[in-house]
């Protein structure tokens, strides 16, 4: 046996229909369970604590994503890094992608924990969160910036089993933790008698028990690399970042963006932000579901890149597409139909269900185009090409709905309104995106590979 060999499933070859559906599927419901942990927080509180405490769980909901999606994103970095290095069979470079990538997730948590905690009244009032709801609001903030640490490690850990082609173990590790926060989500609310400190702490363990389980895999004999044979260098540090910063700038503009639009929302009333969080925790589902083809889409074209198959790189682009409209259109038509009887699990109040319908019709309206964006972005991420599609979300995403909350908002105070941005921004932001891929031509212009 080859020992500098990586022995892990190849996905330069073979059927890619199939390898796509047996690669995304894993991280559609990855990205569903990691949800589970916030919609249970909000169902929980919400049934057994109040109006209110669901209201404060909900009102954290954007910056939250804010900060996870940023080293989410920069966690690409790692992915893609991973990915080429498998396509090219350098085992070496993997290894030392992988424990630089476990050495950022945990430096990163820190830092978040510590300005988190410092910053979290700051930034719990910059949210307008009404005073009665603002102590339940801060305590549960707090509580979640404590776990950063284990939260980011396991997402790090997570884009290193994707670039090995692995996206059902920390599929398995997941459903795990996620069984462990509901029983502990009931356990402290419902018998202990805790309120949104009981919904957080749940979060934070079954978080904790993800990243120790991925992190056990990747030190066991079994694991195609060996983490602790890798080096941490200069090098490697400053390619993941390079690579990462961008697209996590990417992910994180769409939060950055929710939030203004939280703030925004939080102004019209506890009602209105009640409703809006329970309906948030079912398009998100959808939003996994749709992003899991993109996330597919990285991998397939790092790995295809450093095998030095370029025709594959760009069919996997217009399979990643094809595919996720039909999966991703049929898992909408049934959230449509059966929606009210849905949000009614969060919320049995009529009004909070009405408009929680409003803001599921607006924010799949928006998927028609947020879909392409998406995977065409993350096609030139396969590349390494990180920094064009950031840049245009910041204009695309950003800015049009800062223009549209600041200018267009409050000459027309209305729910309806506010939700109007999304479906603008994103047909904005999708434009902008086929432009770059006309102009970058990523598959046309490679002459020579790179190492990543």
């Amino acid at each position: 046996m080859d020992n500098n060999k990586l022995y892990v499933k190849n996905l330069t070859t073979g059927s890619m229909f199939t390898k796509i559906i047996t690669f995304a599927l894993p991280l559609a419901v990855i990205g569903i369970l990691q949800q589970l942990f916030n919609a249970a927080d909000v169902a929980v509180v919400g049934q057994f604590v109040g109006r209110d405490a669901m209201a404060a769980v909900g009102a954290n909901s954007s910056i939250i994503n804010l900060v996870v999606n940023l080293f989410v994103g920069i966690s690409i970095g790692s992915n893609v890094v991973i990915a080429n290095a498998v396509g090219k069979q350098d085992k070496k470079r993997a290894q030392d992608a992988a424990k630089t990538s476990i050495l950022i997730a945990l430096s990163g948590g820190v830092f978040v924990t510590l300005f988190g905690e410092l910053l979290a009244p700051s930034i719990v009032t910059a949210m307008k969160v009404p005073s009665e709801i603002y102590p339940m609001a801060l305590l549960y903030l707090r509580i979640y910036f404590a776990g950063m640490p284990v939260i980011l490690l396991y997402n790090f850990e997570a884009a290193i089993f994707r670039g090995l082609s692995d996206s059902r173990t920390p599929l398995i590790v997941l459903t795990l933790s996620g069984v462990l926060n509901v029983c502990l989500n009931f356990v402290f609310v419902y018998y202990m008698k805790m309120g949104v400190d009981g919904v957080a702490i749940a979060t934070v363990v079954s978080n904790l028990s993800s990243s120790v389980l991925l992190l056990m895999k990747l030190l066991g004999k079994n694991s195609p690399i060996d983490i602790r044979a890798g080096v941490i260098s200069r090098k490697v540090i400053r390619k993941i970042l390079v690579l990462g910063i961008p697209a996590g700038i990417q992910s994180g503009i769409f939060s950055v963006a929710n939030i203004i639009i939280q703030a925004a929302i939080n102004s019209l009333g506890g009602t209105v932000m009640a409703a809006s969080s329970a309906a948030y925790n079912l398009e998100i589902f959808v939003y996994y579901i749709l992003n899991s083809f993109a996330q597919t889409c990285t991998t397939f074209v790092g790995q295809n890149y450093g095998a030095g198959k370029i025709d594959r790189c760009r069919r996997a682009l217009l399979t990643c597409i094809l595919i996720d409209y039909a999966v991703t259109g049929t898992v909408v038509a049934l959230i449509l139909i059966f929606g009210n009887q849905i949000l009614g699990l969060f919320n049995p109040d009529a009004e909070v269900i009405s408009i929680g319908y409003i803001r599921l019709v607006y924010i799949f309206m928006s998927y028609i185009f947020t879909l392409p964006e998406a995977v065409i972005a993350s096609y030139l991420n396969g590349y390494g090409k990180t920094l064009p599609p950031a840049a245009l979300s910041v204009i695309g995403i950003c800015a049009t709905r800062l223009v549209w909350i600041f200018y267009v908002f409050p000459r027309h105070r209305s729910f309806d309104v506010i939700m109007m941005s999304y479906p603008i921004s994103m047909f904005v932001t999708v434009l902008l995106m086929i432009g770059a891929l006309i102009v970058i031509r990523p598959g046309v212009r490679v002459n020579r590979r790179k190492t990543l």
